[in-house]
């Protein structure tokens, strides 16, 4: 039997608009739901805050990150304290810059298919990096 490391995710930690809202619910189905075995999550204010294990399963095993804005504060903070992510997704790839919106409510409202969609998304790149 081979060995296959489970996949780090590490999600927006922002409050400022619900981008990172909606990259931590689309990660938490993927821990939770889709990938449960496969995967762990790593705290984003932890690993910056400077927490050695936090950093270093980000140095030896791949990491996924998932931002809600084009600040990628979870994909620059793992390239400076650990290594390069293997992968790295933005919300505003999949709906645009969420964080402008007029009508806050509303677009939380509307964004199961899209924490769904950025979900299936991660879990098809764990299944891709344990393969």
């Amino acid at each position: 039997m081979t060995f296959k490391p489970k996949v780090g995710l590490i999600s927006c930690s922002g409050e400022a608009c619900s981008g990172g809202n909606i990259s931590r619910a689309a990660t938490l189905e993927v821990l939770h739901h889709l990938r449960p075995n496969e995967t762990v999550t790593i705290c984003l204010p932890l690993f910056l805050a400077g927490d050695d294990a936090e950093r270093d399963f980000a140095k030896h095993f791949p990491t996924i990150t998932i931002d809600g804005c084009n600040k990628l504060c979870a994909a620059k903070g793992t390239a400076r304290y650990s290594s390069e992510p293997a992968v790295k997704m933005n919300l505003e790839d999949y709906a645009g810059n969420y964080c402008r919106s007029d009508d806050e409510r509303r677009r939380i409202q509307g964004s199961s298919k899209l924490v769904g969609k950025i979900a299936q998304d991660i879990a098809s790149h764990v299944d891709r990096l344990r393969d």
